[in-house]
């Protein structure tokens, strides 16, 4: 009688510390997990890296993704050609853990190394590319983007239906990828001298989304500058947050005048360029900074971007008036953006 109660002793405390194991590490995993029931791929907590939000990838990749079609000879096949759509981000070897987020969040895809310092999210197969396409038709591209992203869609459709088998298919799929960004090499126009590039869809500019939209595209796209100016033997000191597109998105620059209340726009027609630009001290210290604070960036765009909040600080505080406080300006200045990555890999 006595073991068989100290046996049910022994089960109860064994069943009870098996219990709290498994609570522990069911809330361990929660805080790496909390995702929305809606949209259980994503997270929709602005500071939460592991799993990103929806909005802020489309804004990331309205800056930075590429959607491609490969078309390449190939003997195995019936018409000698292989053909291969590819949607890709490219980074900075330093912007690794921003691509393996995007990667986890999207849960398909590589990461390859791409060229001595710059790394590559890649997603090509078919079934993995059902996942890409779902979320750019559910968090649509904002830019002119979305015309390669709407001709990619329609390249990948003719694949999966083994259109690309046929020479009526496979010449629609030249046509589309002499449209999709710098077209047809001169190899492919070798071959393919009759086709003629498909008509590029036309997309007209919808409002900007979101703060977290803008997020995105400021991680891909924004751009914080110190300039530090010798007039009259005098140091001055000024910022600048710009935001530097093609010429054909001028109506979305001009959009972030509008949404952001601050800034202006400016462009560059022999360049075709766009900016929008921030100058103005106080929009930058009341408007652009809380903006980043509330929606932070993730990617390695973060370091620069807190060099420049504390250049903001001391431009407050007057010490850039003085001539100790100029020069840890110009030591702040002297890590930031390019120079940063250059000092870091000496």
């Amino acid at each position: 009688m006595v073991k068989r109660c100290l046996w049910i002793l022994l089960l109860f405390i064994s069943n009870n510390i098996f219990k709290n194991k498994k609570e522990l590490y069911s809330s361990r995993s929660y805080v790496h997990t909390k995702i929305s029931k809606i949209n259980p791929r994503y997270s929709f907590n602005n500071k939460n890296t592991f799993y990103l939000n929806p909005d802020y990838i489309t804004g990331f990749v309205d800056g930075e993704g590429c959607f491609s079609v490969s078309i390449f000879k190939d003997s195995r096949r019936l018409n000698g050609w292989q053909v291969k759509p590819i949607f890709s981000i490219s980074l900075h070897k330093k912007d690794i853990n921003l691509l393996e987020a995007i990667q986890r969040t999207f849960d398909v895809g590589k990461i390859y190394k791409h060229g001595a310092d710059s790394m590559q999210y890649r997603v090509s197969s078919l079934s993995n590319l059902r996942v890409i396409i779902e979320h750019f038709d559910k968090y649509p591209l904002i830019t002119k983007k979305q015309a390669d992203y709407l001709l990619f869609k329609e390249a990948v459709n003719l694949i999966r239906d083994k259109k690309h088998l046929s020479l009526t298919g496979l010449f629609k799929l030249v046509g589309i990828k002499a449209t999709i960004n710098f077209g047809l090499s001169e190899k492919l126009k070798e071959h393919f001298p009759t086709v003629e590039p498909i008509n590029r869809p036309i997309v007209e500019f919808t409002n900007i989304k979101n703060l977290n939209w803008i997020r995105g595209f400021i991680e891909a796209e924004g751009s914080f500058q110190v300039i530090t100016q010798n007039t009259n033997n005098k140091i001055t000191v000024s910022l600048r947050f710009s935001i530097t597109q093609h010429i054909k998105d001028e109506v979305l620059l001009n959009n972030f005048v509008t949404y952001l209340n601050c800034g202006r726009y400016y462009k560059w027609p022999i360049r075709n360029e766009g900016q929008y630009l921030v100058t103005v001290f106080s929009d930058i210290s009341e408007k652009i900074i809380p903006l980043l604070n509330e929606y932070p960036l993730l990617g390695v765009k973060k370091e620069d971007y807190l060099d420049f909040v504390k250049i903001v600080e001391l431009i407050k505080s007057k010490y850039h008036l003085t001539e100790q406080g100029v020069e840890e300006i110009k030591l702040i200045k002297s890590n930031m953006n390019s120079r940063r990555i250059s000092i870091k890999e000496e």
